[in-house]
């Protein structure tokens, strides 16, 4: 086993990342912050957070609400995730660490809406973006066309540096395109709660009364589809 390292990184970690593809990711220090515990109950200090991009034309197609395409690269995506999210957990515990994967989208929490721990989160505290009015992590090269993979770690890893203010400027389109009027239009910050943002309840039960035929209501992506820094990724194309 080579303990090589690169920019602080192990060379074996930045090889996995490279041949898998993975061009956005980084490390989060999460030790102020309570995660899924391992089979002891114990906590991870870390987390290696990445992105996985969605198909920019899919994305810029669902301006006026979801099809079968998005439901369909949603879950291939979701996929993808879970599978490599598996894989690195399995690597990290052959090299003598601790580590945990976090599924790509599964509501353990029904009643808030939520799952074990926000990806975003993870995802700010590694550098890969900010939150956007929306309430979706935007990322620079993709803007939030995005998925998000979250697997904690004991290992010692260079982190961040964290994103710790937005860069939606005055833009307001996602909360103009919203048909559930679920957003608020305030700008996040770290530590403000998602409830200040995004009216979980409403946005869910919209999804639900006009898009069930899309994985039961769970998926939308309009909002989404209007940011700027998404149609960005379409017009390099």
């Amino acid at each position: 086993m080579s303990d090589s390292t690169k920019n602080g990184f192990p060379t074996w970690l930045i090889a996995w990342m490279e041949s898998n593809r993975i061009s956005l990711w980084g490390a989060a220090d999460l030790r102020d912050f309570s995660t899924p515990g391992d089979e002891n109950g114990r906590g991870f200090p870390r987390a290696l957070a990445w992105a996985i991009p969605m198909n920019p034309e899919i994305m810029a197609a669902i301006r006026n609400g979801p099809n079968q395409a998005y439901a369909d690269e949603y879950t291939r995506v979701n996929n993808r995730i879970n599978e490599l999210a598996a894989d690195l957990t399995n690597e990290i515990h052959n090299r003598g660490f601790r580590a945990k994967n976090l599924a790509a989208s599964v509501r353990t929490d029904l009643v808030n809406i939520k799952g074990d721990f926000p990806h975003k989160t993870a995802a700010t505290r590694a550098g890969l973006g900010w939150i956007g009015r929306h309430c979706q992590l935007i990322t620079r090269p993709f803007g939030p066309w995005v998925r998000l993979a979250t697997v904690f770690t004991d290992m010692e890893l260079p982190c961040g540096p964290p994103i710790e203010r937005n860069f939606c400027g005055q833009c307001m389109r996602c909360i103009e395109a919203c048909p559930a009027k679920a957003l608020t239009g305030k700008a996040w910050y770290p530590g403000l709660p998602r409830e200040e943002i995004l009216d979980v309840s409403a946005c869910d039960t919209w999804k639900k009364t006009h898009y069930f035929e899309y994985h039961k209501g769970h998926n939308c992506g309009i909002c989404s589809s209007a940011c700027p820094y998404g149609t960005k990724v379409l017009k390099k194309r």
